[in-house]
């Protein structure tokens, strides 16, 4: 049974970090950041925003969209480097949020490949059979792990959220192929030195700084260049397409002459490669789904568009899929009354893991005793 894409959904925050505000912070300017990146503005989740709670505002838009009930969702993936929690995984929360009673939950650590790897997993889940529904949510709060003293580093992320819901339907086109690659050999060009049982946290580790992102770009720089055209022409070689064929890609948010060199290996039109990485900068395993949603909300992707997302970070990893987008596009809205229903139902989830968190302390007590 083909996998599709059905729902889609996205959340950024209201807080925006514009260059101007970032040369007021380290010595840096907007011409500098622009000429070098491409990004203009990033967002920045508040005191009370999580990795969670963002994946869960995103996953509710993307219910909407599908017209599903949380209680249909039978497998939610999360992709993100900036969990809540070392443990649980940042999915159980959500899942909690969401009231997915039914659902498998866990999280992907790919770094920003994160979410095509979820995709990859999640559709070949679906495709044997084991489960017709999976949310997967790319959700960073990269800015609780930015040195904002490191201008090489800081002007680079932004927080964020986006998600997909997959669907088993019987029509032609879906998620025609995937792939998956890693070399951790590379595993010391990004990556966060402390916090880990190789280096537990301690009061040397903070004072070392050790806990935030350290990235050596030019190294970064030369394997994106590569792996972003390889993979891309890997899995239409597998869906049995051609570049020429493909009416968008959707390439990991990092940094624009990235993106502008990538269209010029693979010999296409930069017109062809969507970004929208002036507005909110490397949002990590958020950015692709983000920029997906925001595709659709456009008008950018039609019916039978042929759609590459392919992404690279940390491990290192690559990964891309074919997408031929065959469901419908919703035309509207859903009506205040389904926006009541949907409300009514988050609420129940919240009233419903209270009183599971009261049962179970009260039997935790009475146990005791």
């Amino acid at each position: 049974m083909p996998v599709h894409i059905v729902g889609w959904g996205k959340y950024v925050p209201e807080r925006i970090l514009t260059n101007d505000d970032l040369s007021r912070m380290v010595d840096t300017s907007d011409e500098w950041i622009v000429s070098r990146t491409g990004i203009r503005e990033r967002r920045v989740a508040s005191a009370e925003e999580t990795t969670a709670s963002m994946a869960v505002q995103a996953a509710r838009r993307a219910l909407e969209v599908a017209g599903l009930r949380p209680a249909q969702v039978e497998l939610i993936i999360v992709a993100t480097m900036t969990p809540d929690y070392v443990f649980p995984s940042t999915a159980c929360l959500v899942q909690d949020a969401l009231g997915a009673s039914h659902a498998a939950a866990f999280d992907i650590g790919a770094g920003c490949s994160g979410f095509v790897y979820g995709l990859s997993v999640a559709s070949n889940m679906i495709r044997s059979g084991a489960y017709a529904n999976a949310l997967v949510i790319g959700s960073e709060t990269m800015s609780r792990v930015l040195d904002w003293t490191d201008r090489e580093t800081c002007v680079l992320f932004g927080d964020g959220a986006g998600a997909v819901l997959l669907q088993a339907k019987d029509i032609e086109g879906g998620v025609l192929a995937s792939m998956l690659g890693a070399d951790g050999s590379g595993s010391e060009v990004l990556f966060i030195p402390a916090g880990g049982s190789r280096l537990p946290t301690s009061s040397e580790t903070v004072a070392e700084r050790l806990h935030y992102v350290t990235m050596k770009g030019r190294e970064v720089y030369r394997f994106a260049v590569h792996a972003v055209p390889d993979a891309t022409r890997s899995v239409l070689e597998r869906a049995g397409q051609d570049v020429a064929d493909v009416d968008m890609i959707i390439p990991h948010q990092a940094n624009q002459r990235i993106m502008d060199a990538s269209a010029k290996v693979l010999g296409i039109s930069v017109d062809k490669i969507y970004s929208n990485l002036s507005a909110y900068g490397n949002t990590s395993a958020a950015s692709i789904p983000i920029a997906l949603c925001e595709a659709v909300e456009r008008g950018l992707i039609q019916r039978d568009h042929l759609i590459v997302c392919v992404g690279f970070g940390g491990g290192l990893t690559w990964a891309a899929a074919a997408i031929r987008w065959t469901v419908r596009l919703p035309s509207e809205p859903i009506s205040g009354w389904e926006a009541l229903w949907y409300r009514v139902q988050y609420r129940y989830a919240s009233f419903r893991s209270s009183m599971r968190r009261l049962l179970r302390a009260i039997l935790a007590w009475w146990i005791k005793e």
